[in-house]
């Protein structure tokens, strides 16, 4: 029989209590870092700002990145902190963060420029919210769930993650046809019950280690990690006359430098007396195996995201008869077969590993997924749609057999104590991953376009009588401005060549470059060129991803009755039943 709470163990009721609200938690932060992709064209329309113009390409960029940046850079401290003062305290406390500024980004009073920074400063906000219940819910359901039950309780809640991911796609894009500020407010009912209910219901039990802060930890891991992520970002920017900003003297000064600070916090952290990070515990295979599969998964996951949408975006749905401006939503509903192989695919392989172990399922679910990946790159890019879908459902099955238990071996893995710092981590390269994945394969694709589209867009527009000076000037146009139009459901013909040169062409003309066929005819070829590249490297992630994976070991559990003062992170494992 279960201890009673009082007793300092949780009951067998209270786990399902834990695990019913972090996962309402997890769902409410994911929905929210996928749901502004596709309502960014409502939102700039309602502050009244073209984000396509060059000087406000930086506003739709943090506003997509900066979620994703505070939540990779914060996740370790805040877990730390949960390690210290309680995991509870921190979770309720980011459930009332992110609540407040949901309502504060559906208030937006600003409109240009000034109302772009507001909402940024919000997001921000509501990355630390996210950033305490990303860092804490899975250590809190480690405390709640017995060491044989962790990989089904983790499935469930990555599960909500994902799926959450992209649910948002969808809610985006009904919501943004109603009103833009639906798309912030649908998270405050949501998350003022959540923050209700976690403060009557959820406990802590984990003692807490209260320990001086490590500032300087904290201060330079978090410096160069927002480094490095800004450069990425940067990366992708045009610089110059170069299609993308990687030889600009500030980017390159911002990842060397922040790989140098990086350097600095891991000499700080070995020599300090409470780190924010126990470095030690990257000496356990299964911890660090786990953690560089997750960061290689979340790169290949969040490209294959971002492409997806493009590639539906751009050219497949036009081509069937879809507007442009209709065709975030519908980008969101042809991906959900993706979604359904995660939903199967998680919750049981996550049980399954909680009797086998996480090697077979981790390491299966990304070999299926490079395989996948290698499949999607065969096609052509008018594909027939259930061939595609069979595709992203096994792709979803791959990562879903892959999620769950790759967590529940890197959780099991670690002393009590650290699980608020490690839970951090691995959010920490999960989220990390999913801002390299903007920049690898945003860049991967430009290069691909920067090839072959500006003479083949050059030679299309002057053959349909638009001025040679005019056609070349469009053609010449970084790549990115149309791959962000197709991405936010503008007409990127109309966009690259404006109302003033369309109304200067014969009405039949105009319709027919600002057509449905045109810019997908126009760009099909050089597009899959790219995506072949960056599917490319998605095969390869995967395959790494898979290698790590099997080279965990077998099933490794921390020994919690071991005394803490006898137990080191790299010594304190036992060896259970390998996989």
């Amino acid at each position: 029989m279960a201890a009673s709470p009082e007793a300092g163990q949780p009951t067998s009721r209270y786990k399902w209590t834990a695990l019913s609200n972090t996962t309402l938690g997890v769902f409410m932060a994911s929905v929210d870092s996928s749901i502004v992709i596709i309502s960014l064209p409502a939102i700039f329309r309602g502050i009244h700002l073209d984000p396509l113009q060059p000087a406000n390409i930086k506003y739709l960029l943090w506003l997509l990145q900066g979620y994703l940046v505070v939540t990779a850079v914060l996740v370790v401290s805040l877990g730390r902190l949960g390690d210290m003062y309680g995991r509870v305290r921190m979770y309720n406390a980011g459930f009332a963060i992110f609540t407040v500024a949901s309502i504060g980004l559906s208030l937006t009073w600003s409109t240009g420029s000034t109302g772009a920074l507001e909402m940024i400063v919000m997001r921000v906000v509501q990355g630390i919210g996210g950033s305490m219940l990303f860092a804490n819910s899975t250590a809190i359901l480690t405390d709640a769930f017995p060491e044989n039950e962790r990989g089904t309780a983790m499935g469930i809640n990555m599960i909500a993650g994902i799926a959450g991911s992209f649910i948002g796609l969808i809610a985006g894009g009904l919501l943004a046809d109603i009103n833009w500020r639906l798309v912030f407010w649908v998270n405050v009912p949501v998350g003022l019950f959540g923050t209700v209910w976690a403060y009557l219901k959820l406990r802590d039990f984990s003692p807490g280690h209260p320990s001086r802060l490590d500032w300087w930890g904290n201060i330079t891991f978090a410096a160069g990690l927002i480094s490095i992520l800004v450069g990425i970002t940067g990366g992708i920017q045009p610089y110059g006359n170069h299609t993308m900003g990687w030889t600009s003297p500030v980017v390159l000064a911002e990842l060397i430098g922040g790989v140098a600070v990086l350097i600095v916090f891991g000499v700080i952290e070995a020599h300090t007396e409470d780190p924010m990070f126990d470095l030690r515990l990257f000496k356990v295979r299964a911890f660090l195996a786990g953690n560089v599969a997750s960061l290689l998964s979340s790169i290949g996951r969040g490209g294959l995201q971002f492409m997806l949408i493009i590639w539906l975006q751009g050219i497949w749905l036009p081509l069937h008869g879809y507007d442009f401006v209709r065709t975030p939503l519908w980008a969101g509903i042809y991906m959900l077969p993706l979604t359904g192989g995660f939903l199967i695919a998680g919750p049981l392989s996550g049980a399954l590993s909680d009797r086998y172990g996480a090697r077979p399922f981790a390491t299966g679910g990304m070999i299926l997924a490079a395989i996948t990946f290698g499949l999607l790159m065969l096609l052509p890019a008018n594909f027939h749609y259930p061939v595609f879908a069979a595709l992203l459902f096994a792709n979803g099955v791959g990562f879903g057999m892959f999620a769950a238990p790759n967590t529940a071996a890197v959780m099991n893995a670690v002393p009590p104590d650290q699980r608020g710092a490690a839970s951090g981590m691995r959010a920490t390269f999960q989220n990390s991953g999913m801002v390299l994945s903007i920049g690898l394969f945003f860049s991967l694709m430009i290069a691909g376009l920067a090839a072959s589209l500006p003479s083949v867009m050059q030679a299309q527009l002057v053959s349909q009588g638009v001025p040679a000076a005019t056609a070349a000037q469009a053609a010449h146009l970084p790549p990115v401005s149309s791959l962000f139009a197709a991405f936010l459901g503008y007409n990127p013909i109309q966009t690259l060549l404006g109302p003033r040169i369309l109304s200067s062409l014969p009405p039949a003309t105009a319709a027919y470059l600002t057509g449905k066929t045109f810019f997908p005819t126009l760009i099909s070829g050089p597009f899959i060129q790219g995506l072949r590249i960056a599917f490319g490297a998605s095969v390869v992630m995967c395959l790494v991803a898979a290698a790590a994976s099997w080279l965990r070991g077998g099933k490794v559990v921390y020994q919690d009755m071991v005394p803490q003062e006898a137990a080191t992170p790299a010594a304190s494992v036992r060896e259970g039943v390998g996989a």
